[in-house]
C-alpha cells in the first residue's frame, strides 16, 4: 500500500471532524430561535449523559484499533484479522453499555423519551468503523458518502423542527445521521478485506488489556468534553446555563477540529515511523505540527475574542448575550488543546508511552472536576469555562514537563513569538472597529476581513518560516502538477 499524502489526508480528516459539528453550527441560528435555551440545554444535558456510556462500551478501542491497523497498514490478511476482533470486541461491550443505558436512565427519568431515542445513538457507536479508515490513512472515505446523508438530514431539522414540541424530532435526525453515515462505511470493506480468514486465528482477548489501559484517558477526555454540562445542569439546576455553555463549547469545538484534524493524520504516520524506529522523521513531524498549532490557532483564538460580541446576537439571537463572554473565556484552548494534541496524540501516543499520556489526562480531569465543584454554584457556566481552561492548560503543562529530555521545547515554544504579534494586531485592529463602526453584521464583516490580512501581513513582514515554507509548498505543488516531477525541497516531499 503506498504511503498517503498527508495534506490530502489532513484535508479530508478536517472535512469529516467539521463535518461532525457543522450540522448543529449550520441549524443553530434557528434552533436555537425555535428550542429556545432550554430546549438546547436538555439537547446538551441528556446528550452528556449517553456521551458516558458510548465511552464505557467503546473502551480504548477506537483509538488503540487505529493505531494497530497502521501498524499493519500494508498487510492485508494481519489487518483483515484485526479489523474482525475489534469490531466483534466492540459489539459485545457496546451492547453492554446499552443494556445498562436503557435500565439506568431511559426507563424512567425525566426525560426518559429522550434517552429512549439516545439508545440509538449508542447502536450507532457499535457500527462505527471510521478507526479502520484511519488507520490505513483513508480519510477520503470516511467523508464522501457522508456529506450527502448529512445534507438530507439538515434540511429535514428545518422541514419537521417548527416549534419548541418538536424537540423530540430533533433528537431523530441528530441520531439518524450518526447511524446512517456510520453505517455507510460499511459498503467499502469488502474490498480492503481478505476473502479468506480462519476464525480459529481470532484472539479478542488480547486486546483487552491495552484497551482498558487506554480506556482511562479516554474517560478523563470525554468527561472533561461532557462533564461541565452535566455538573451544570445538576449543581446549579439550571438547564438555560447548560444551553449557553452547550453553545459556546460547540463553536470553540467546530474552530478547534481545524487544528486537532492533523493529530488524527500524523498518528498513523507516526506509528508507521516508530514502527521503522525513524525517530528524526518524527521529530520532524512534530515541530511542523506545532507551527501550525501556532500558525491557525492564534488568530482563531483571537479572532473569536474579538468577533464574539458581533457574532452572538446576530447568529443565535437575543437571550444569549451570555454565549458572548463564555466564547472569549473559552477561546484559549484551541492552543492548549491543540499543543497537547502534538505532545500526547500524536507523539507519546504512538511512541506506546500511553502510561504518561494517561497521566497527564487525569491529572487535567481532577482539576476540572475539583474547580467545577467550588466554581459552579456561584459562578454557574462561567465558573465551569474557568475550570476547563486550567483543566486543559494543566495537561498541557504535564506533558510538557514529561517529554522535555526528548524534545527541544524550547524551540517549539519560542516559535510561538511571531503569530502572537500577528494575534495582538488582530486583537487591536479588531477592537477600534467596535468603536469606529456601530452596525453589527458590518463591522463582524470587515473585523473578520481585516483580521486575516493583518495577520498574514505581520508574518510577511517579520519573514516567518512557516508561511513561507506553506507559501512555498502551494508553488511546489502547482510545479509538481505542470511538469510531473518530484520537488526537490526535502521539506516539501516530507509533507506529501
Amino acid at each position: 500500500m503506498l504511503k498517503k499524502n498527508i495534506t490530502k489526508n489532513y484535508i479530508f480528516n478536517l472535512i469529516y471532524q467539521i463535518l461532525n459539528f457543522i450540522l448543529p453550527l449550520i441549524t443553530m441560528p434557528y434552533v436555537s430561535r425555535i428550542l429556545g435555551a432550554d430546549g438546547l440545554g436538555i439537547f446538551g444535558y441528556t446528550l452528556s449523559i449517553s456521551a458516558y456510556f458510548i465511552l464505557a462500551g467503546s473502551l480504548g478501542i477506537n483509538l488503540y484499533a487505529q493505531k494497530e491497523i497502521a501498524y499493519v497498514q500494508d498487510k492485508k490478511r494481519e489487518r483483515s484479522i484485526l479489523f474482525w476482533e475489534f469490531v466483534i470486541l466492540k459489539i459485545i461491550t457496546m451492547s453492554i453499555a446499552l443494556i445498562v443505558f436503557y435500565f439506568s436512565f431511559a426507563s424512567f427519568s425525566q426525560y426518559n423519551m429522550y434517552f429512549k431515542i439516545l439508545c440509538f445513538e449508542i447502536f450507532a457507536s457499535m457500527v462505527d468503523i471510521c478507526w479502520f479508515f484511519q488507520g490505513l490513512e483513508e480519510f477520503k472515505k470516511t467523508v464522501s458518502r457522508n456529506i450527502l446523508i448529512r445534507i438530507i438530514l439538515l434540511t429535514c431539522i428545518f422541514i419537521f423542527v417548527k416549534e419548541k414540541k418538536d424537540l423530540y424530532i430533533y433528537f431523530i435526525i441528530y441520531v439518524l445521521s450518526a447511524f446512517i453515515g456510520n453505517l455507510t462505511l460499511w459498503l467499502y470493506i469488502p474490498r480492503l478485506l481478505s476473502n479468506r480468514i480462519n476464525i480459529k486465528r481470532f484472539n479478542i482477548l488480547r486486546h483487552l488489556r491495552p484497551t482498558l489501559i487506554l480506556f482511562i484517558p479516554q474517560i478523563a477526555i470525554q468527561i472533561n468534553a461532557v462533564l461541565d454540562k452535566t455538573m451544570i445542569g445538576s449543581i446549579a439546576n439550571n438547564i438555560a446555563e447548560v444551553g449557553f455553555y452547550d453553545q459556546s463549547y460547540k463553536i470553540i469545538r467546530i474552530l478547534l477540529a481545524i487544528i486537532t484534524a492533523l493529530g488524527a493524520t500524523m498518528l498513523p504516520r507516526i506509528s508507521n515511523y516508530f514502527a521503522k524506529n525513524q525517530l528524526d522523521k518524527i521529530k520532524e513531524l512534530l515541530n511542523k505540527s506545532a507551527n501550525f498549532v501556532y500558525f491557525l490557532g492564534v488568530p482563531i483564538m483571537f479572532g473569536m475574542i474579538i468577533i464574539s460580541d458581533k457574532l452572538v446576537p446576530i447568529f443565535f439571537g437575543s437571550g444569549y448575550e451570555k454565549v458572548s463572554i463564555l466564547i472569549k473565556l473559552l477561546s484559549p484552548i484551541i492552543i492548549f488543546i491543540g499543543l497537547s494534541n502534538v505532545l500526547g496524540v500524536q507523539y507519546l501516543f504512538p511512541t506506546k508511552r500511553q502510561k504518561l499520556y494517561t497521566i497527564s489526562i487525569t491529572i487535567g480531569t481532577a482539576i476540572n472536576l475539583i474547580l467545577n465543584i467550588l466554581l459552579i454554584p456561584k459562578l454557574l457556566s462561567i465558573g465551569s469555562e474557568i475550570a476547563t481552561v486550567t483543566a486543559e492548560f494543566t495537561v498541557l503543562a504535564v506533558q510538557i514537563y514529561f517529554v522535555r529530555k526528548e524534545l527541544d521545547i524550547k524551540s517549539m515554544l519560542l516559535k510561538f513569538r511571531n503569530y502572537l504579534i500577528g494575534g495582538l494586531m488582530i486583537l487591536a485592529v479588531g477592537q477600534g472597529l467596535t468603536y469606529i463602526i456601530k452596525n453589527d453584521l458590518l463591522c463582524l464583516i470587515l473585523q473578520i476581513l481585516l483580521s486575516v490580512i493583518i495577520y498574514f501581513t505581520t508574518l510577511l513582514i517579520l519573514k516567518d518560516q512557516f508561511f513561507f515554507f506553506i507559501l512555498n509548498k502551494g508553488k511546489g505543488l502547482i510545479i509538481k502538477k505542470k511538469n510531473k516531477k518530484p520537488i526537490s525541497d526535502p521539506l516539501l516531499k516530507e509533507a506529501n
